[in-house]
């Protein structure tokens, strides 16, 4: 058995808040696209599905948080190759469950593609939620994070 394996635990409180920090980074990137897209076509009312709108939201956000996790690792002196490869691959699970659980909710709660101000705190603290012990599991067991 892998030795990080046999040592992990769901019990330190470092890694909770190192983990949790780095999740609301991802949710403000995901954030981004992903309520300006559903903004967009709310308030241009541009008849398009709910389902593209949502595809389109998720895609968005996905975008703009790779885009911001690679800016702060630029600032952290990454390389532009290794900040790219860093935002992607060590959070593009947890981005893409947060993005899908973000917009299930919406879909929900509002029948989908529709921003109001009571759903987006649901919105996210779902999309904080659900990628959060993945982020933790990552960052205990490979010592990896974004930031």
């Amino acid at each position: 058995m892998d030795l990080a394996l046999k040592n992990f635990h769901w019990r330190c409180k470092n890694t909770w808040i190192k983990s949790a920090k780095n999740t609301l980074w991802c949710v403000f990137g995901c954030s981004i696209g992903d309520f300006g897209t559903i903004l967009f076509f709310q308030l241009t009312k541009i008849p398009f599905p709910i389902l593209g709108i949502m595809t389109l939201a998720i895609i968005n956000g996905l975008i703009t948080s790779i885009l911001l996790e690679t800016f702060i690792l630029l600032k952290q002196n990454f390389s532009l190759k290794d900040a790219i490869k860093t935002a992607f691959g060590m959070s593009f699970i947890s981005m893409l469950s947060m993005e899908i659980a973000m917009n299930l909710t919406d879909y929900l709660l509002t029948g989908g593609a529709i921003l109001t101000w009571w759903v987006i705190p649901i919105m996210l603290l779902v999309g904080f939620l659900t990628p959060w012990p993945y982020n933790y599991w990552r960052l205990k067991k490979f010592n990896e994070s974004c930031h």
